[in-house]
């Protein structure tokens, strides 16, 4: 008789006595109890595994009369083995070091997607840079085993954000450790391209001396336009500053006193592209900013500007940036990104002559990779022990019930959030913002972290990189310096006892606005929303009180009350194919201003918008995605 098993099985082992049964194990595949338990319950069997001799399975093979037939299987692993961490892609020892502190390592590099799906099922956490992609597959194939994915990196666009969720899985990622590596790229790029090394450096190699062809430009004096005021671009900013470099940046989400600190000048994004001799790119790739330095942006620029780009190859229309430098308006380019990777061997783009080009080398030092190594092993580890990784980039699973009540306030927060930024003008920073919550609930019952989670997310989202979710928010709203503060008021409504929210409203205070009428008078943008019948609605903005459903595309006009508006806006928009699927006009007083708001299906160019602007009764308009 072996009780091998149920020795290294502390926890079942107490249950067991606990319910007192007398038991015979032997190695046999499967013993039985030899006890009777109560009439109700039939004879539970506990297996025993060779194969796994840490292994017991209870098995209870339970039958209700209020239900179909059920299994109860209580099983437990008696090992005292560490978590597997599967190591797709090289990472320095440092962080392998770490990790085998506290996990079993398994360092398997290239492997094809069905090895890794073969793979995974064994494995607790995986950890990956940029060459592998972690699907849906992936995640299926782990079956419910895979705990945390860490992207040893910033972006991860290779990794199923949605299925991760959905299994329940963690995933990681290591943000901060390469900010000096891609700002030291930048600034290599920035002088190399000026000074036409690359291109001088081949010349000689080919046996030639052509001192003439490749006289350079200096940079002191020079204005760069930075693309992006987050970490790399602010250290971008310190070193071009050394160079003697006057430094302008445009991000509408970046504190004006950050960049006064560092001798930057925050503009608008029409300033920066106008004026600047060098633009260096620092965005990430959103859909607002996917192919922004286009045909029509290129126009914009200064004659013989020199373009830099170590942030995403997709924020550049590859195509006209050729056009662009062929006809002379961008005089060189220096790219460590582009759109696919690796880039075509025939690319014109890369072939350019005045073009300088390196293979996505931004995090590409020594420090870099040692300082990712660690920074990625750390969350790993820490998320392995059940810890809330403050680099988490996706939402931790939700009570069903949970999410039931609060889906449509969610929705509405985030549009709020999203809404109340593309207000804010480009020039202006961003200190924090304000939600205040009416709700028919006691305040001490009303939990609005998710909510403020959301708003958090709507603001942060399309104007950066993030991945804002109520693991993060916080801690990405602090390293933004942002500030939220919250006020929940109890106010009693007819028939709406039962709802978590009545509504919400979201202010961003002492900012410039793109839309005027958004301001209070007060100083704030502010924004109020309902949710009607399940879809959330704007029922507030400024001072003007509007009815609109927050979907698809918004146009807001602030206009002279009377008659015939609506007709006129609608059919400059119809006179485009774009059609409008709804209008909602507020207004103050009859005869003064009114607020127009006119949602949209498809996207107005800036001819039509301009249209809508010349109409005399409107005094300003604004257009807005949601």
């Amino acid at each position: 008789m072996n009780h091998s098993p149920l020795s290294k099985c502390p926890s079942l082992s107490l249950y067991l006595s606990q319910i007192n049964l007398p038991m015979a194990i032997s190695n046999s595949k499967a013993f039985f109890f030899s006890s009777s338990l109560h009439p109700a319950i039939p004879h539970p069997s506990l297996h025993y595994f060779p194969s796994r001799p840490t292994t017991v399975s209870l098995h209870f093979p339970f039958s209700f009369s209020t239900a179909p037939s059920r299994n109860l299987r209580l099983c437990c692993d008696a090992s005292d083995s560490k978590p597997t961490v599967l190591i797709a892609e090289k990472l320095s020892d440092s962080g392998l070091d770490l990790l085998r502190d506290s996990a079993q390592v398994d360092c398997s590099y290239g492997l094809s997607p069905d090895q890794l799906a073969a793979k995974i099922a064994s494995c607790d956490a995986l950890i990956v840079r940029s060459g592998t992609k972690v699907s849906r597959e992936v995640f299926e194939a782990a079956k419910g085993r895979l705990r945390v994915v860490g992207r040893a990196g910033v972006g991860i666009d290779n990794v199923d954000l949605q299925a991760a969720t959905e299994f329940g899985c963690l995933v990681v990622n290591a943000p901060t450790a390469n900010t000096v590596a891609a700002a030291e790229h930048g600034i290599a790029l920035l002088t190399s391209m000026a000074r036409n090394v690359a291109q001088a450096d081949a010349s000689v190699k080919a046996g030639k001396w052509q001192r003439n062809k490749y006289v350079g430009v200096s940079l002191v004096g020079k204005t760069l336009a930075i693309m992006g005021f987050g970490k790399v671009g602010s250290e971008v900013a310190r070193r071009a500053r050394g160079l003697g470099m006057h430094v302008i940046a445009h991000d509408p989400y970046a504190p004006a006193e950050r960049a006064r600190a560092l001798g930057v000048e925050l503009v608008s994004f029409d300033d920066a592209i106008s004026t600047a001799d060098f633009i260096s790119l620092h965005m990430p790739l959103t859909p607002t900013t996917d192919k922004m330095f286009n045909d029509e942006t290129f126009a914009c620029m200064k004659r013989g500007v020199r373009i830099i780009n170590v942030a995403r190859g997709g924020v550049i229309d590859e195509d006209a940036l050729i056009r662009a430098l062929d006809n002379g308006h961008v005089a060189q380019a220096a790219l460590d990104v582009f759109t696919e990777e690796p880039p075509a061997k025939d690319s014109k783009l890369v072939l350019h002559e005045r073009v300088t080009v390196t293979p996505h080398l931004g995090a590409s030092t020594v420090e870099a990779q040692e300082g990712v190594a660690i920074e990625i092993a750390e969350a790993v580890v820490g998320a392995l022990n059940g810890e809330l990784a403050s680099t988490a980039v996706n939402a931790p699973m939700v009570p069903p019930e949970v999410l039931s009540e609060l889906a449509p306030y969610v929705i509405l927060a985030e549009k709020l959030g999203r809404l109340a930024v593309q207000l804010v003008a480009g020039e202006s920073g961003i200190k924090g913002a304000k939600v205040v919550y009416t709700s028919s609930r006691d305040p001490d019952d009303l939990d609005t972290r998710l909510l403020r989670a959301m708003v958090t997310k709507g603001i942060v989202e399309p104007i950066s990189s993030s991945f804002v979710n109520i693991v993060n928010a916080d801690y990405i709203a602090k390293q933004r310096g942002l500030n939220f503060a919250e006020e929940r008021i109890k106010r009693e409504q007819n028939g709406l006892n039962g709802t978590p929210v009545t509504s919400i409203q979201v202010q961003i205070p002492h900012v410039g606005s793109l839309f005027a009428s958004a301001v209070t008078d007060a100083g704030d943008i502010q924004v109020e929303g309902k949710v009607r019948d399940g879809v959330p609605h704007l029922t507030k903005i400024g001072s003007y009180a509007v009815d609109v459903s927050l979907e698809g595309n918004l146009i807001l006009c602030r206009q002279v009350d009377q008659p015939g508006m609506i007709g006129k806006v609608g059919g400059i928009l119809a006179s485009q194919n774009i059609n409008v699927s709804f209008m909602s006009v507020g207004r103050t007083f009859r005869g003064k201003q009114a607020i127009m708001a006119i949602g949209v299906d498809e996207e107005p160019n800036k001819e039509t918008l301009e249209k809508i602007g010349t109409i005399p009764a409107i005094e300003e308009f604004v257009f807005l995605k949601l």
